[in-house]
């Protein structure tokens, strides 16, 4: 039995990433499910991997179309594993990491006619950002606010996320809006 929720969220992250060395489920998900019924409920998550304080991996989802105990399993996963931008997590890193849930809340379309109206309505350090034109997507999680506090930095680092211009907004992209529930070890 886990202690409290907060607890039982961090350890099937850690041993969903165990569970690659060891070759052997680590999750009793029955007991799980008997202990917090709400992990068979749909969720969507990001994982995000740190290691000496600087980012190891992030991988997450942002609609819910699996269990949320499913969805932290397999974004432990990828964040540890699969992450482009870095090298699969080695064994002997295990110790050396620390791991963070963001659980995020229903995405809300948000409705703006200029970038100066766009400015009024973002809630920075409160609002995750999804920006969507064309083909192009891309997603900054409220924590990035920390590191690009300021609108114009922020959004220009999402519009060349997506894979568009640092002015993207002019084109008017479309601007979704949620929040997170953070868990970290």
């Amino acid at each position: 039995m886990y202690t409290n929720y907060e607890t039982c969220l961090l350890k099937i992250a850690r041993d969903a990433i165990q569970e690659k060395y060891t070759g052997q489920s680590l999750i009793d998900t029955s007991e799980i499910f008997k202990q917090y019924p709400d992990l068979t409920e749909p969720g969507a998550v990001f994982i995000t991997i740190t290691k000496d304080n600087q980012l190891r991996g992030c991988i997450g989802s942002i609609q819910r179309y699996r269990s949320l105990l499913d969805d932290i399993r397999e974004n432990s996963k990828s964040a540890a594993f699969k992450d482009p931008r870095f090298s699969p997590l080695e064994p002997d890193e295990l110790n050396e990491i620390k791991i963070e849930i963001s659980i995020l809340s229903a995405s809300q379309p948000l409705n703006y006619q200029s970038v100066e109206e766009l400015k009024t309505k973002i809630k920075p350090a409160t609002d995750g950002i999804i920006l969507t034109k064309d083909y192009h997507k891309a997603v900054f999680l409220p924590q990035v606010w920390e590191k690009l506090s300021r609108f114009d930095e922020f959004f220009e680092s999402l519009c060349k996320k997506a894979g568009l211009s640092s002015n993207c907004l002019t084109d008017k992209p479309q601007i979704e809006l949620f929040t997170v529930t953070t868990i970290s070890e």
